[in-house]
């Protein structure tokens, strides 16, 4: 059978699985856990499952695809790209384009791991003040490393425009006025979201923006 996501109903903790697997034309399920309301935020409906599923570190979100079963968004993003499934792309020779590609860090990158923390706590301002603060320069490192390239690893698209993407236009939502300064960054923007396939996903109802963290989250939640 197709592929399985598993993952919560909110965009920030399963990013890039959904464009990447749309991009590449796979036909793929989702499971979608929901939490319960506030003030319990029950959490069973994946608790229940969550060490029957066969996971080596049983975490959302999930791709179980035949006998891969994969956590870790990263790692999942890699074995998409890395053509774990019939009909993904397939993975470049190791060459310049490689190399660039494995410059990134592993996980979340930091703006979006700092602007999570703020969002579970964003009734301490002085949490949003700080992280406003520092993220021009972390977008300046994403700027200056783009230059004057087409994509992130160069002039062909990877798993890495996905995981940027996501990264910046979590953090235009939460600062619209945060890539002003960057005309690069604002240019890949509008190429990655102009793709004939992130186009026709991003219209859908399929795609779902919001919200972006769990209910207990203080932003992004609605």
């Amino acid at each position: 059978g197709p592929p399985c996501l598993g993952l919560l109903p909110c965009s920030g903790f399963t990013p890039a699985a959904c464009p990447l697997l749309e991009y590449t034309g796979a036909n793929y399920e989702e499971k979608v856990y929901h939490f319960g309301d506030a003030p319990d935020f029950d959490k069973s409906q994946w608790l229940d499952v969550k060490f029957s599923l066969g996971l080596d570190f049983p975490n959302l979100p999930y791709l179980i695809d035949g006998d891969h079963k994969i956590t870790q968004s990263s790692a999942i993003l890699r074995y998409i790209w890395g053509g774990g499934h019939a009909g993904m792309v397939e993975e470049k020779k190791p060459d310049f384009y490689g190399l660039k590609v494995r410059t990134w860090p592993q996980g979340k990158l930091p703006p979006y791991q700092l602007m999570a923390n703020v969002s579970f706590f964003l009734s301490q301002e002085v949490l949003k003040i700080e992280y406003l603060e520092q993220l021009p320069g972390q977008l300046k490192l994403f700027s200056l490393f783009l230059g004057k390239w087409t994509w992130f690893a160069g002039d062909k698209i990877t798993y890495v425009d996905f995981l940027v993407c996501d990264v910046l236009d979590q953090n235009r939502k939460f600062d619209p006025c945060c890539l002003d300064d960057f005309a690069n960054l604002k240019a890949f923007l509008d190429q990655f979201e102009g793709l004939s396939r992130i186009a026709a996903y991003l219209a859908s109802d399929r795609c779902q923006p919001y919200p972006i963290f769990a209910k207990i989250a203080c932003w992004g939640n609605k």
